[in-house]
């Protein structure tokens, strides 16, 4: 898969976020957003997922040289995010069984190696609502890897992370993202983009 930026800029009202952005994302370059917070970076992420539109530029998806519409680009992303919700009335089990009905795991991964892989087995029939924030992230980053699709895209991933969860994180990645496009949002935290060979740095697009 690849993503096209020519000369992408969002404003609210009549203050620019950020604007002349251009940018190849390719699955063979995996590539941080690097800025403070407060810089659009996650604004950027939401427009690359078409949650926002762009306040002027394009955006072109394509597939083996094949565009996809925009309307049917949603199939080809998986996604994590601090401020993303779960639902916290179901179990992990249910969580990860209510998700493969939309969205299949990767070849020769079904719910329960996603539980062993997430390092979650004494928790799977509790409750999401009853778990820590380390232990959320870590279910939201695994739906994301852990996804049959296309390119994943990981706002700030080591949100809520201990140490061993920064390990846990890099060996999710490095045996189940590096021959899919990916992206990754970070404030400027080495261990979040340890993987990526590009980087877009917001400051250098302020409006």
């Amino acid at each position: 898969m690849e993503i096209l930026l020519e000369n992408i800029g969002r404003r609210y009202n009549q203050e620019w976020i950020f604007r002349g952005l251009n940018h190849q994302f390719t699955a063979e370059n995996p590539t941080v957003i690097l800025g403070a917070n407060g810089s659009g970076k996650s604004t950027l992420l939401q427009i690359i997922l078409g949650i926002h539109t762009p306040s002027e530029g394009t955006i072109t998806y394509s597939v083996e040289q094949k565009s996809i519409n925009i309307e049917d680009v949603f199939r080809s992303f998986s996604f994590a995010s601090p401020y993303m919700e779960l639902f916290e009335e179901l179990t992990l089990m249910e969580m990860l069984n209510f998700h493969s009905g939309f969205k299949q795991f990767v070849k020769g991964i079904d719910s329960e190696n996603v539980v062993e892989l997430l390092n979650l087995q004494k928790a799977k029939h509790k409750e999401l609502k009853y778990y820590s924030s380390g232990m959320k992230q870590r279910v939201k980053l695994g739906l994301a890897i852990l996804t049959d699709s296309a390119a994943i895209l990981l706002d700030e991933p080591l949100s809520n992370l201990d140490k061993n969860g920064v390990a846990w994180y890099q060996s999710l990645i490095k045996e189940f993202a590096m021959n899919r496009l990916l992206i990754i949002c970070s404030n400027h935290q080495p261990d979040e983009h340890f993987c990526c060979t590009k980087q877009v740095v917001m400051e250098d697009y302020k409006g």
